[in-house]
């Protein structure tokens, strides 16, 4: 029940310009959210509207950065159930705010949504990938919101950035190529961007993604040579 949710003072506080107000109420959400059962989506976007500008009011590069480590932490405490719709509040709040935030910034959040991109993968990884399903409710999250291809809410920075570290995390959950993504189901949202954008430069980026060397490398733990390059050139044409 949302009456069960941190008030809004709390929330507040995450805000706060006071840095020791903000550690102490990020301190409290994790406590919070790790116990918390299930949410509903106007509770986790109200979070996510206090964790947004804990990282708006944060200064400084370094310690910009471990915040958004921090932040993309929570992932990892939460309940499996209420993984994808706390990224889907995340999501949702990223594309909102997106076009308020000022140009110093913008790297800050940049940076956060790396994080966050990298946070959904490692959890799935963690679990080998077979929580198919999950996943599979993720990766609609990923194609309805930041590579939605046509809906004017989506601001298409945020999509070229999606695309331009896609492979970089997908490769740091797989450094070792020790576990077999599931490469295909992965780049599902990509393909569908490339096939349905309206906009040329984004489906001349969605071409550059798929063109990185690395799925090939990934494909060809599964397939001959002539066959990596056959699904290379067959996602390239359909992009």
């Amino acid at each position: 029940m949302a009456a069960d949710a941190p008030n809004n003072p709390f929330v507040k506080q995450l805000a706060s310009s006071d840095k020791d107000k903000r550690d102490a109420a990020l301190e409290s959400l994790r406590t919070y959210i790790s116990k918390r059962i299930n949410f509903d989506e106007l509770e986790l976007l109200k979070l996510w509207k206090g964790l947004f500008f804990c990282m708006w009011m944060s200064d400084k590069p370094k310690p910009q950065q471990q915040l958004a480590r921090d932040l993309a932490e929570l992932v990892q405490i939460l309940p499996p159930q209420n993984v994808v719709p706390f990224m889907h509040a995340f999501w949702k709040t990223m594309a909102r705010e997106w076009v308020g935030i000022d140009a110093l910034r913008m790297n800050k959040f940049l940076y956060l949504i790396r994080q966050y991109f990298l946070a959904a993968l490692s959890f799935f990884a963690k679990r080998d990938w077979r929580d198919r399903d999950l996943l599979g409710e993720y990766l609609e999250v990923l194609a309805t919101i930041p590579l939605n291809p046509t809906s004017g809410k989506i601001p298409n920075g945020l999509r070229y950035h999606v695309l331009d570290i896609y492979v970089d995390e997908m490769d740091k959950v797989d450094a070792k190529r020790e576990r077999m993504l599931p490469i295909e189901d992965l780049l599902g949202p990509v393909k569908e961007l490339g096939v349905q954008s309206p906009t040329k430069a984004i489906r001349e980026a969605v071409k550059d993604t798929l063109r990185d060397e690395r799925l090939v490398i990934w494909r060809g733990k599964a397939g001959s040579p002539g066959e990596m390059q056959d699904d290379i050139q067959r996602d390239y044409d359909h992009a």
